[in-house]
């Protein structure tokens, strides 16, 4: 381990309980309210925990919230835990990624490993039942996390009554008052719209409706090249649609780092994705079964049109607080809706809280679940922590893209001398030996510290590898730390200890 690497560990392991988030995204004045863990309100002890959402950052906040010793409940309007993450996001669409590369793989790539087939089919149906099956058994999953941790669940709507009380109409069309010391808002996102197009879920879909297309679409046109869109797009180009992405923007992905991105783009174009930059879409018909999109430059110009039997918007998400009553209550939003919090989750209003989707930062499940325990440790009068700086992300194509820390964009912008590593995936032996070698690893290192600044990762299973560069952050790792780490060969992880290597030196394989 380098010397200087354990000089600054040291001080970080003295200096870490005392820490505190220092993120912009959170760092709302604390001067708007002081902590308070109570509201005087008749009957508000009922709970000392009311979370509203049932999503990961809900559910996750009422378990811990309960393990502490809280009594605690948790209002979710669907009916079934895990929010969109579990229900219509996350989980379901990782089915489907995964269920539709082993189709991809078996068409294209088996023969190559000697095995061989006269033909191979998609069974739609029962592909979607897999899927429908993993949500299933996840959401029950949770259920019994709640009884296992006696965590109260109420099905149904919530909204405040007062900052102490919850009106909730249940699913079984009952009303009930839940009263609570501490009420955290966890109630997620929703997909965001755009003018002069109308969801349907049938021709033009959401994230949600993409996931259940009752057949392969000849034509998908995906209106938005962020993450959710490229990995929607890449499940049904596996299944033999033709897919085109149409972005305002100028590149994918803007919040990845931009090497990599121009890597990725062209792996996407091979594996047959076609992609419209710096295009809107000015016009949509549907009059005729299928659906016609006018489209323009960006800037302006000529318009064209593309036709597609779906189209699928995934231009981001909102944060979700229609019918919460937060004006009722007097709660502070921001311009885009976020509700405004300190670095406590406490919004303005004393014994209100909130985190995940519906604060500022990233809109990820494992965020999410951060906020949800770090919100409960300080309503228990314990010290919470979520460095936002160092949450990973994920595009759960294939190969995977996952990255922590800065992009090279950003570490120009700080200003800060730095150092690049990288190591081809081309010669990792392991990735060679299973015939998947498409994809880099790449470090960003502070110059004069040789402290990691930014990890970003293009590789299959990318997402798995990330967090050994996510823990070297968290602990103010260098890259020498990470290159002399003995690491198991054969394996893709060596090529992360080869990338550290050509940060502080030189790599031995290339």
């Amino acid at each position: 381990m380098a010397l200087a690497s354990l000089a600054r560990r040291k001080g970080y392991l003295l200096s870490r309980s005392f820490s505190n988030q220092t993120s912009e995204v959170l760092r709302y004045s604390l001067s708007l309210t002081s902590f308070s863990r109570g509201f005087a309100s008749s009957g508000s002890d009922d709970n000392d925990v009311v979370v509203i959402g049932g999503g990961p950052g809900g559910y996750v906040a009422a378990i811990k919230a309960a393990q502490l010793g809280l009594k605690t409940t948790c209002i979710e309007k669907r009916g079934t835990l895990g929010g969109t993450c579990l229900n219509v996001g996350c989980i379901p669409s990782k089915a489907l990624l995964h269920s539709s590369h082993m189709y991809h793989e078996a068409k294209h790539a088996f023969a190559n490993h000697g095995v061989k087939f006269s033909s191979v089919e998609v069974d739609l149906p029962a592909m979607m039942g897999q899927k429908d099956k993993a949500v299933s058994n996840l959401t029950r999953g949770i259920e019994g996390l709640f009884k296992k941790n006696k965590v109260n669940y109420v099905k149904g709507y919530g909204k405040f009554v007062s900052p102490s009380e919850v009106s909730v109409d249940t699913i079984d069309g009952a009303n009930t008052i839940v009263k609570g010391k501490n009420i955290i808002i966890a109630t997620g996102s929703d997909v965001k719209s755009l003018p002069g197009i109308t969801i349907d879920e049938e021709r033009i879909v959401s994230s949600t409706g993409a996931l259940a297309l009752k057949e392969i679409p000849k034509k998908l046109v995906v209106i938005g090249a962020g993450y959710i869109g490229l990995e929607m797009g890449s499940v049904w180009g596996r299944l033999g649609s033709e897919v085109t992405v149409v972005e305002f923007a100028s590149e994918i992905v803007p919040s990845m780092d931009g090497e990599v991105r121009k890597q990725f783009q062209r792996t996407l174009e091979k594996q047959g994705m076609k992609f419209k930059l710096k295009t809107k879409v000015v016009g949509v018909d549907t009059s005729s079964g299928g659906v016609k999109l006018t489209l323009e430059p960006a800037a302006g110009g000529d318009q064209t049109t593309l036709e597609a039997d779906v189209v699928l918007v995934s231009a981001g998400r909102t944060p979700f607080t229609a019918g919460l009553g937060l004006d009722k209550i007097g709660v502070e939003t921001d311009k885009g809706g976020r509700i405004l919090v300190n670095e406590r989750f406490a919004t303005n209003v004393p014994g209100v809280y909130a985190i995940g989707d519906v604060i500022p930062g990233p809109m990820l499940a494992h965020k999410a679940e951060e906020d949800g325990v770090a919100c409960v440790e300080f309503i228990a009068g314990k010290v919470g922590h979520v460095d936002y700086d160092k949450v990973p992300g994920v595009v759960y194509t294939h190969p995977e893209v996952a990255s922590v820390g800065k992009t090279e964009e950003q570490v120009k912008t700080l200003g800060v001398e730095y150092r690049v590593g990288k190591f081809p995936l081309l010669a990792n032996s392991r990735a060679k030996a299973i015939d998947d070698a498409e994809g880099i690893v790449k470090i960003l290192a502070e110059k004069e510290t040789d402290k990691i600044l930014g990890v970003h990762i293009m590789a299959p299973n990318a997402g798995e590898l990330i967090h050994e560069a996510a823990i070297a952050l968290q602990y103010d790792a260098s890259s020498e730390d990470i290159a002399r780490v003995c690491h198991a060969h054969p394996t893709m992880s060596e090529a992360l200890k080869e990338a550290a290597m050509a940060t502080y030196d030189k790599p031995i394989h290339i």
